[in-house]
């Protein structure tokens, strides 16, 4: 998708098939490969969702669990287990999906690489490090705490990568990456430094919860993060126009009067906060916010910055691998990670047979 200002967008050949829908003075130009991608994206995770609330100990058909969501005076019994006790964690998995595909492909497209995620730069680590200094050495558990500790240490992770990252006073995308690189493995040390200063009880807990879970999350703690999480797509979406610019180069964006040192940094903020949401409600979930953005792109057929496919394709992939560790009794961290293991290997493979 790119925003154009044209009043004529329509009579212009860009190349491939698309819409211009106009909102005041600016239009949206949306291709119709990617409308027709997202719709089935959509209703993809829609039919999985619902599958996914009939499923367990007390099994429901989808027209069950579409009555108990819908209609107040459905059986008290299926809405119970529908609505209080699996729909939250259904949510928890579309809205971490949706925030950790969004944080990469702001990463991926600030530094141009699609190893660029927060996975690997370190942020992730960065925020986890916050997370487990509020549980284990401040002593809360509260999800707003946790969150905030989550959020510090992704920031500073961020500034410290950043400054680091700064070569004759601009920052390269895989300076930036190597740079990363090498504060998370610093970062893991401490990590690790951390838990085996405490008792083998708080160890033990923090552990459990660095394997990246959506267990025992409910309403109390899914309405807060979808009202930061509103909060944050509103933010990424300002910041779109600026993002798809500076994948033009600095120069090319600082004469079309973008502010590219500040769209960048501001980016990195905002990308830093999405992926701290996630690790403040469910622990660290790898691999996401690296392989999402991809898929997106080979499935629209785009080469810039995709992001409502990419969070379409994060929200789907989050909630597949959380009904296959319900299935297999395991975290969703783990199913990520397994998953993802694979696809960066297949990755760093290409890349190296396209540069060869």
């Amino acid at each position: 998708m790119t925003a154009v200002s044209s009043t004529t967008a329509e009579h212009v050949d860009h190349g491939y098939r698309a819409l211009s829908l106009r909102l005041g003075r600016v239009s949206l130009l949306v291709g119709i490969r990617s409308i027709v991608v997202c719709g089935v994206l959509a209703a993809a995770t829609v039919a999985l969702g619902v599958a996914t609330l009939g499923m367990g100990a007390f099994e429901l058909s989808p027209a069950q669990v579409i009555e108990a969501l819908i209609y107040l005076d459905a059986d008290p019994q299926a809405r119970l287990v529908v609505f209080q006790w699996r729909l939250p964690r259904a949510l928890f998995a579309v809205l971490c999906g949706l925030a950790l595909a969004l944080s990469g492909a702001i990463f991926q497209s600030l530094t141009r690489n699609p190893l660029g995620s927060p996975d690997i730069i370190g942020f992730s680590t960065g925020s986890y490090t916050g997370a487990i200094v509020v549980m284990l050495w401040i002593g809360s558990t509260r999800y707003l705490d946790i969150a905030v500790g989550s959020l510090v240490g992704g920031a500073v992770t961020a500034a410290v990568v950043y400054v680091l990252a700064i070569k004759r006073g601009s920052v390269g995308g895989f300076r930036l990456i190597i740079m990363g690189i090498g504060v998370a493995a610093l970062l893991g040390s401490l990590n690790s430094m951390l838990m085996l200063a405490v008792d083998i009880d708080s160890a033990m807990l923090a552990a459990v919860w660095a394997a990246g879970s959506l267990n025992g999350l409910g309403h109390e703690q899914l309405w807060p993060m979808a009202a930061m999480l509103a909060l944050l797509l509103v933010a990424v979406a300002g910041l779109a126009p600026g993002i798809r610019q500076l994948e033009l180069g600095d120069d090319v964006a600082r004469s079309l009067g973008t502010r590219a040192d500040g769209v960048r940094a501001t980016a990195v903020v905002v990308g830093v906060a999405l992926t701290a949401l996630v690790t403040a409600a469910a622990g660290p979930i790898a691999f996401v916010a690296l392989a999402a953005p991809q898929i997106a792109r080979r499935l629209v057929g785009g080469t810039g910055l995709v992001l409502v496919p990419s969070a379409l394709v994060g929200a789907l992939v989050l909630l597949a691998s959380d009904v296959v560790a319900q299935r297999l009794g395991l975290p969703v961290g783990v199913v990520t990670v397994s998953v993802g293991g694979t696809y960066l290997v297949w990755l760093l493979t290409a890349e190296y047979r396209r540069k060869k």
